[in-house]
């Protein structure tokens, strides 16, 4: 395959949208359109915008069809994609040239196709969008606007190249492909049902009446101003020139980045030293404007261009990538109320800088306007994100600029760097990605229910919770999870670090959905609920009554099996029920959990320590299950003093708190989860005043998850980062200041020691640095355990060295969590009688895709507003992120017979290797290069390694196809051609109904 994206003539693009319209009602994927249902305008450069905002020159107006996709979805502003000399095959771009996980990156910035075809590209759009506003009746033919972009000096600008294309898209009647558009149109004028000959001998030539400078960084001011100056006066165009967010300068943009979060970004001055200096830039655009308004036209700025940054995790290839997205709207927030004061307000601004759903409407109320956006686009919803904003925009009062609102702009730069969307999180984002490869059928699939290792039936319990189902949801949830009460308080969720939701706003609090149907739904389940009978004659004992052994009771009471748990705490529940402090966890919500395992019939004898599996077998038990918890104390080494254990003050501290003498300084050591309960509950002690956690990395690297990183600062723990005890001496905890040297194995920067000394307050000191399960035990009894002192076991079975003696829960892993633990004792029952937990797995899937198609491309602005079914996208229904993020159109959903789930293709010669699929796709795959490809000519074919299909004779159904690495012709027409019979389908499907793609 090539890098080269391939522009679709005139006819097959109107053919494509034609005919997509009329089988779907979608355009290029589109699936909502924007409707216009008013005359309601806005106007600029004397012509008129039915909404104030499109795409920004780049990715999204870089072909035809991606223009089409926009307007369709409701833009009416058009930023054409920038053109220079440099252009086609002599412009080296790197591939990958995107990254937009989360704050976007790129290391592309003009045009990839040679400037004609540029050129052909946007009239080709003109014109299509002049017909399928009337066709559609999505709105006025005259409603839109396009803005051509040129870079980067005044030498290249006057090159011929670049003259002939400005001239064409000031007035294209002459050029040949306009005569082609029009001659086509008019001699299939039968295939429209509103467009006559009259309609299109009017479409207006003049496609751009202004144009917005794009300069290089480190471009002179005086060089700037010449282009300014030769656009307006001998070119005739209304003109932006395109800002730098360098006119900042370094240190409010180093500030800036580094206290919403976004320290780890590498620049130093050298741009903002090079770039135009503000004190030129504002004399400048005052005598631009002067000279703007000599000529009869308008002169403004286009805030802003992006941000260079060096790559230093490989993000992207090379050595310097172009910021965007939320971490650059802060930046540009902030230059747009630097000019307009300098301005007083009078200063024309187009925005381009994170604008989004979350802040659209803000800078469109303060007088900016028109606003355009990429990164958003790039993120799962795509073009279909647009509609929501339209029709926020077209509900606001339009109103023709007569000035920027300076209190409200002020105003939003102060809310700017503090508003929870722009803030990079305190931690770094998961992985998304399921560790799995796209399969070519049937890729659709629930990531969320991959990142839970017990792969809950998430969307089914999430939709019926939602819908009221409360007890029909809880019985979906405790086919794999008995203890519902527990996991839906305490989970870490790792669920929703693969919720595709978190591309959108926030990720569907699984947790919480959980937990709401147990609330609802348990007294309804445990009425219903009757003790399995007894089956066989083998006994089970189990040695520890904490979260594994209990779900161990549940599913082998549920087979019939004869199960003894043996815990030799006064209660069950374990480190959950003995330690986690119960303003995380009420005991009575656990007392439920543990009810509901007891309804399954197991024997519990509790104050009972069994050491000898010997013992148990003579006693008539088959099968031993080691469940025991993480009860030994890590090791805190100090020279000096002694700290407390962080079990035992929790312990203590549930129990009865008022036992406690912490004294006024208590300080934790320690960085995870455990960590945070104990700082969380000394805050709470009486006659404690300051809580202090000493960790020697930051935040950003401490194992807790995040959230409870928040809780505990919401708590009022002061953090002491970089910081590693030495001692404790006459109250005082002595450390060493720690340094953050390179990324160790797991990508947490390493601590580096200083000769530094500092002292934190200290009448208490709980070492929480990491517990462990005493493996004399397993010793004592002969079992195996390796150099960590974990159990070695079958990693299936999670069979020991001896024979019937399983372990699971921290006696396997170390400390565990709850549904851990849980998927250990799933696994054991498993091994031991015919468990089966995918009763429910048919649920996942949505009967009515129709209706979780319409959850597409909407984000929520206020996510606690909302059920979290209604937030749910429902992936093992409609996923489909390759499609809705590529620019180009080249993923396409393909609808194949009765399959319930449409099928995904690839379009060889639509895309451009961007790579911007590779990024959302759930699966640990990139798109463009694993799911099955559409051809377009044999020479394509050859030079890919792609599966896929090239139409040889298309008359007799002979195509070219390569599967499993084997190349064959097939008459995909006959079910016996020997393809399987999913990818004949496929093939056969998209020949006969998607025929407008060949």
């Amino acid at each position: 395959m090539s890098d080269r994206m391939r522009p679709i003539p005139f006819d097959k693009l109107v053919n494509w949208v034609l005919e997509e319209h009329k089988n779907d009602g979608a355009v290029f994927g589109v699936q909502r359109p924007f409707i216009k249902k008013d005359d309601k305008v806005l106007h600029l450069f004397g012509e008129q915008m039915e909404t104030p905002f499109g795409p920004a020159a780049g990715p999204h107006t870089q072909l035809a069809q991606n223009i089409i996709a926009s307007y369709f979805a409701g833009s009416r502003f058009f930023e054409l994609k920038t053109v220079q000399t440099l252009d086609g095959e002599d412009l080296p771009v790197a591939k990958p040239c995107i990254n937009a996980e989360d704050e976007c990156y790129n290391v592309e910035w003009s045009t990839e196709l040679r400037v004609p075809e540029a050129y052909d590209e946007y009239v080709k759009a003109w014109f299509a969008l002049k017909l399928i506003s009337k066709e559609f009746g999505l709105g006025s033919d005259t409603g839109f606007m396009f803005n051509m972009s040129v870079g980067y000096d005044l030498e290249g600008i006057k090159s011929k190249k670049i003259d002939t294309f400005i001239e064409g898209l000031k007035d294209a009647s002459a050029t040949e492909i306009w005569a082609e558009c029009k001659a086509y149109t008019l001699a299939n004028l039968n295939r429209f049902e509103h467009i006559d000959a009259a309609f299109v001998e009017g479409i207006s030539p003049q496609v751009c009446t202004s144009i917005t400078l794009s300069t290089l960084h480190g471009c002179p001011p005086q060089e700037i101003e010449r282009i300014a100056t030769y656009l307006i006066t001998e070119k005739g165009l209304n003109t932006y020139i395109k800002c730098n967010p360098t006119l900042l300068g370094y240190e409010f943009a180093r500030k800036t980045m580094d206290e919403m979060g976004y320290d780890y970004l590498v620049f130093d001055d050298h741009h903002f030293n090079n770039d135009l200096q503000f004190e030129d830039a504002v004399p400048m655009i005052g005598r631009l404007i002067a000279l703007a308004e000599s000529k009869g036209l308008t002169f403004g700025v286009k805030l802003t261009n992006t941000f260079p940054v060096g790559i230093a995790q490989g993000e992207l290839p090379g050595e310097e990538m172009y910021m965007s997205g939320r971490s650059l709207y802060p930046l540009t927030v902030s230059l747009a109320h630097k000019l307009s004061k300098a301005f007083d307000g009078k200063l024309r601004i187009s925005y381009s800088g994170g604008a989004d759903i979350f802040n659209i409407e803000k800078i469109f109320e303060i007088g900016i306007w028109p606003i355009t956006l990429a990164t958003t686009l790039l993120k799962p919803g795509g073009y279909q994100r647009l509609s929501q904003m339209a029709e926020a925009l077209d509900a606001h009062e339009y109103k023709d600029f007569d000035g920027v609102d300076l209190v409200k702009l002020q105003a939003l730069a102060y809310d700017c760097v503090r508003d929870p969307h722009h803030l990079k999180a305190i931690k770094p984002l998961p992985n998304r990605k399921m560790n799995k490869k796209v399969p070519l059928i049937d890729c659709f699939t629930a990531p969320c229910q991959n990142g839970c290792p017990i792969e809950q039936d998430i969307p089914a319990y999430v939709r019926l919770t939602g819908e009221g189902k409360h007890l029909e949801a809880l019985k979906v949830i405790t086919e794999k999870n008995p203890l519902p009460f527990i996991t839906g308080t305490i989970c870490p969720h790792h669920c929703a670090d693969k919720c595709t939701r978190s591309f959108y706003d926030d990720s569907v609090k699984i947790r919480a959905a959980k937990l709401e149907a147990a609330e609802a739904g348990y007294d309804q389940l445990m009425a219903e609920l009757e003790t399995p009978k007894t089956k066989g004659r083998s006994k089970v004992a189990i040695i520890g009554g904490g979260p594994a052994g209990l779900a161990a009771a549940y599913f082998l009471g549920k087979e019939g099996m004869q199960v003894t748990v043996f815990e030799k705490k006064k209660e069950l529940g374990g480190i959950v029920k003995l330690v986690i402090p119960e303003f995380r966890i009420p005991s009575a919500a656990i007392e439920k959990d543990i009810d509901l395992v007891r309804s399954m019939g197991a024997e519990f004898i509790l104050g009972s320590e069994q050491t000898s599996v010997e013992e148990l077998k003579a006693r008539g038990y088959k099968y031993v299950l080691f469940a025991v918890g993480a009860w030994k104390p890590g090791s805190l080494r100090l020279e000096s003093g002694e700290a407390m254990n962080v079990l035992e003050f929790l312990e203590k501290y549930k129990a009865d708190e008022s036992s406690l003498n912490l004294g006024k300084n208590v300080v934790i050591v320690g960085g995870g989860n455990t960590a945070m309960d104990a700082a969380r509950a000394a805050k709470r002690v009486k006659g404690v005043e300051k809580v202090s956690l000493v960790y020697r990395r930051t935040k950003r690297y401490m194992p807790a998850d995040e959230e409870e990183l928040a809780l505990a600062l919401e708590d009022g723990v002061e953090f002491c980062e970089l910081l590693a005890p030495i001692g404790i001496e006459n109250g005082m905890l002595k450390c060493y200041k720690m340094e953050l040297g390179a990324p160790d194995e797991s990508g947490r920067r390493s601590p580096v020691q200083t000769e530094e000394i500092v002292k934190v307050p200290a009448d208490t000191v709980i070492a929480a640095v990491g517990e462990k399960v005493d493996t004399a035990l397993f010793e004592k009894n002969g079992i195996a355990v390796d150099e960590h002192g974990r159990v070695k076991a079958d990693t299936k079975t999670f069979k020991t060295s001896i024979e019937n003696v399983f372990v699971a829960g921290d006696a396997l892993r170390g400390p565990a969590t709850v549904v851990e633990a849980i998927a250990d004792a799933i696994q054991f029952a498993k091994a031991i009688s015919k468990l089966e937990t995918d009763r429910y797995a048919e649920l996942n899937v949505n009967p009515n895709p129709a209706n979780v198609r319409l959850k597409k491309g909407v984000l929520e602005v206020d996510t606690d507003a909302y059920k979290q079914s209604e937030r749910c996208l429902e992936c093992p229904t409609v996923c489909e992120c390759c499609v809705d993020v590529c620019p180009n159109r080249a993923n396409l959903s393909i609808h194949v017979g009765s399959k319930p789930m449409a099928q995904i293709i690839h379009v060889d010669g639509m895309c451009n290797e961007c790579g911007n699929c590779a990024s959302f796709c759930p699966y640990d795959s990139a798109p463009y290069k694993e799911k099955f490809t559409l051809f377009e000519n044999l020479a394509d074919f050859e030079d890919s390694t792609n599966e896929g299909f090239l139409c040889v004779d298309g008359a007799k159904s002979i195509f070219h196809v390569r599967l499993d690495g084997q190349v064959k012709d097939y008459q995909i027409s006959d079910p016996k051609c020997g393809l399987p019979e999913d990818i004949r389908k496929l093939i056969a499907t998209t020949y006969v109904e998607y025929n407008y793609l060949f």
